[in-house]
């Protein structure tokens, strides 16, 4: 199968093929000439932004069956569409959206793949090449291999030093590869433009919007919202109170959709702890980094808390763990004696084989209000499923007085989800 990588743009995924890929490659005994990279955004190979004329030129290349050859094919979205050649006499045509009779490089890459001597990667910018685009175009025919920034491991194992320290400067600018080569203050600039002059472009490109005016207010309040349950109406209304403008629901959705598209947000849904299914009203959602998270606003509201969790969030994800905000319902005495239903919730309730826990995420629970809001649903669960407590501070795993596992981000994240 071809080999599709995808993921939040400027991750990394062009210098993963080209360069630490490639000299695995060569250090595995692979002639460099045996390797064949075609970077399609260098004008100098427009010709083969034609889908025909790239499977020609691939194809000549790799002539010599005897030979096993590798073919990057960087930037694979260059490739434009045309019209069925068979349908306008020989002619190569660029195809409309509308157009169905088409060739794209969808076809390029699953006719190369089917070549026995060719070993095909592919990589590709998200504003024409974005993960629902895959699945749908790609189906079981390729595999997609998605890149995200920097986890906390790779990032320490660059920095080193004290741990706390680290881990505060992972909160603060996040794990995107140029960011950690830069200074503080060019971490800031680099980020904030990130947005501008990348992800909001390609959103707006990919979905032919006409302003970005809408979208780029609904990321800062998303922004401010980490880690809160959010719907399309609560949204709408936060629009209308900051905005003084209305946004219809589904326009709410569409938007939300294009920045998980562009993998800048990921969707945690709510989870039945008890009943165990699925809850469909309200989601979370957090950015795939901490630093971009922090860009949107300027990085002038510092909540350690919800940098906190969006750092055990994606690292769960990263990590292979399914991840669901977990919910459930108990009846209780109200002040007046009466029996009232009240709902509980659990930050996160994840699974990995046959591994599972319940995760509370918080800076710190030296206060006594505090710890006790925090482990107030497992009391309440008081079932079998380990249940942790995840808090800023350097510690080791221990148990706290109910049985209760507390530990230090750090070895949370060295150690503990390993």
């Amino acid at each position: 199968m071809a080999k599709v990588i995808t993921g939040i743009r400027r991750c990394g995924k062009s210098f993963l093929l080209k360069e630490i890929y490639r000299a695995y490659l060569i250090s595995q005994g692979v002639e460099p000439s045996n390797i064949l990279i075609v970077e399609l955004d260098d004008d100098r190979n427009i010709k083969y932004r034609d889908p025909i004329e790239l499977g020609i030129f691939i194809r000549q290349l790799c002539s010599d069956k005897s030979r096993k050859n590798y073919v990057f094919l960087d930037e694979i979205q260059k490739v434009y569409p045309i019209i069925n050649p068979n349908l306008t006499d020989g002619k190569h045509v660029p195809a409309k959206v509308t157009d169905e009779e088409v060739v794209s490089f969808v076809d390029v890459v699953l006719g190369l793949a089917r070549a026995e001597n060719i070993d095909l990667y592919v990589t590709g910018s998200n504003s024409k090449m974005l993960s629902s685009d895959i699945v749908t175009e790609f189906r079981d025919k390729a595999t997609n291999i998605n890149l995200a920034p920097l986890s906390f491991e790779e990032y320490y194992d660059y920095v080193g030093g004290y741990e706390t320290e680290a881990i505060y400067a992972y909160m603060q600018f996040g794990g995107m590869p140029l960011a950690v080569l830069k200074q503080e203050d060019e971490k800031k600039e680099y980020l904030k433009g990130l947005f501008e002059t990348t992800y909001f472009r390609d959103i707006i490109e990919h979905s032919h919007l006409r302003k970005s005016v809408e979208l780029d207010e609904l990321c800062n309040i998303i922004s401010a919202s980490t880690g809160e349950l959010l719907n399309a109406e609560k949204i709408a209304n936060t629009f209308l109170s900051v905005r003084k403008t209305k946004l219809d629901r589904k326009t709410i959705e569409n938007y939300i959709g294009y920045f998980i598209d562009a993998f800048l947000l990921r969707e945690a849904r709510r989870y039945d702890i008890k009943g165990r299914k699925e809850i469909g009203a309200g989601r979370k959602y957090y950015f795939t980094d901490t630093g971009l998270r922090n860009a949107r606003l300027d990085f002038a509201f510092t909540d350690e808390g919800q940098m906190l969790e969006t750092v055990v969030y994606n690292e769960l994800v990263y990590n292979g763990y399914s991840v669901s905000v977990g919910s459930f319902d108990s009846v209780e005495k109200n002040k007046d004696g009466q029996s009232v239903r009240k709902t509980n919730e659990v930050d996160f309730y994840v699974k990995r084989g046959t591994r599972s826990y319940y995760i509370q995420v918080t800076a710190d629970i030296s206060d006594e209000k505090t710890r006790n809001r925090e482990v107030r649903p497992y009391i309440l669960l008081n079932d079998q499923v380990q249940k942790v407590l995840v808090i800023n501070k350097p510690i080791k795993e221990t148990r706290d007085k109910d049985g209760f596992t507390v530990i230090g981000i750090a070895d949370f994240l060295l150690r503990f989800i390993k």
